[in-house]
């Protein structure tokens, strides 16, 4: 299920390289895994090329702006690149990646002055987002959301842009499984309830 048209950027691979390795890794394994830990500008070339849509997208809906949300890619491919040699193979690597991006994103949120890293409480209903989906409206619904507190919106984009189990959100935002759950009912009862108000406001116009 996609609920926002996907966002383009296109950083350097080798300028992510050149600022981020520093000596030679150790290679046994002939994959991409190995080939990303010895420093080959290819092997980060297709990696980035795979997650430049979904990565760039997702850290655009955390932060709202293109230049920083530019800025938190480039850091996030350096971190991985630096954490490479520390990656467990046994776990899934879009939520290993993931989970770095998320690190880079909260921590300028939290320094962002006015921006709200906080959860509320909202009255249960019958209905969550499929009222809006189903009113096909995906720029009202775009804008609600991005209204959203930065963890709301950070659980929608995993969850309805990629494809995420309950249980990676939980693995890239480091929150236990229970509070991912509640993060997206809550979520989805804000957004509904933003655009059934919104719905009536221009009914009356």
């Amino acid at each position: 299920m996609r609920l926002f048209p996907a966002l383009v950027r296109i950083p350097s691979a080798d300028m992510i390289y050149e600022a981020a390795i520093s000596e030679d890794f150790p290679v046994r394994e002939q994959d991409e895994l190995a080939r990303l830990r010895r420093g080959d500008p290819a092997a980060l070339s297709a990696a980035v090329n795979r997650y430049q849509h979904r990565l760039y997208r997702y850290l655009f809906r955390l932060v709202r702006e293109p230049a920083a949300a530019e800025d938190l890619f480039q850091q996030t491919w350096l971190n991985a690149v630096r954490q490479i040699r520390r990656y467990d193979s046994t776990r899934s690597f879009d939520t290993w990646l993931f989970a770095i991006a998320h690190n880079a994103a909260m921590d300028l949120l939290r320094r962002r002055p006015g921006e709200s890293l906080d959860e509320h409480e909202f009255p249960a209903a019958a209905d969550s987002l499929g009222m809006a989906m189903a009113a096909e409206r995906a720029e009202i619904l775009e804008g609600e959301m991005a209204a959203l507190s930065a963890v709301y919106r950070e659980v929608l984009v995993l969850r309805f842009e990629e494809d995420m189990k309950l249980e990676e959100i939980a693995e890239v935002t480091g929150a236990p499984l229970s509070t991912v759950k509640s993060r997206v009912q809550r979520a989805l009862e804000s957004l509904r309830q933003r655009m059934s108000v919104r719905w009536r406001k221009e009914d009356l116009i």
